[in-house]
């Protein structure tokens, strides 16, 4: 993919990128993710810290939108992942994520924040690799995944309070890890609504 496909992107916490044939390389610095916790706090596991210190490259985005990206990286620490994300800002903003998970699986995992985050994983995936997918249709959008890159299925279907115009891109999170490399391949963003935005289509 050209890089001046990227000249309108920003960062918001700047990273590393490399731009390798139709693969966008991101590292993720360690100890960095999104996430916005307010609920309680258990006496043992992992609980996700309040952190917004993710590496996020992206564009702004006015209307309607679909985009896609298959991902993979190395799995090393729980909750590294290579994930996509839309945003209004720092309180409202939503990430789609390929995640190792605290239950020790590769699963698409998503995450929805208005004040406060919540977190749903959804189905494990076999191997290291799987498309992402989110639709906008006013103000409602969607996660969907694919193994294949041309049937998808839907993870999560949810509203924001978002203007006309939002911030839309890849992240590239390691929670509790030392970090790595995130891979995005074959990325798409197009500027058209879905006809039925829990299929995608």
């Amino acid at each position: 993919m050209d890089q001046s496909y990227f000249k309108n992107y920003k960062w918001l916490n700047e990273g590393n990128i490399k731009f390798d044939g139709d693969k966008i390389i991101i590292d993720a610095p360690a100890k960095t993710d999104f996430f916005c916790n307010n609920g309680a706090i258990g006496e043992e596991g992992i609980t996700p810290e309040n952190l917004t210190n993710a590496p996020f490259f992206y564009t702004e985005v006015s209307g309607d939108f679909v985009m896609k990206v298959k991902v993979s990286h190395d799995f090393k620490d729980i909750y590294d992942a290579t994930s996509i994300m839309v945003m209004k800002d720092l309180t409202v903003w939503a990430k789609s994520c390929f995640e190792f998970t605290d239950f020790n699986t590769n699963a698409v995992v998503s995450v929805v924040t208005n004040q406060t985050s919540d977190d749903a994983n959804g189905c494990n995936i076999d191997g290291n690799e799987v498309w992402l997918q989110l639709a906008r249709s006013g103000n409602s959008f969607a996660f969907h995944y694919s193994i294949d890159g041309e049937k998808y299925d839907m993870m999560r279907f949810f509203n924001l309070p978002v203007e006309e115009t939002v911030k839309v891109g890849l992240l590239a999170q390691a929670p509790t890890g030392q970090g790595g490399e995130r891979i995005y391949e074959t990325y798409s963003l197009e500027h058209r609504t879905v006809k039925n935005i829990r299929v995608g289509e």
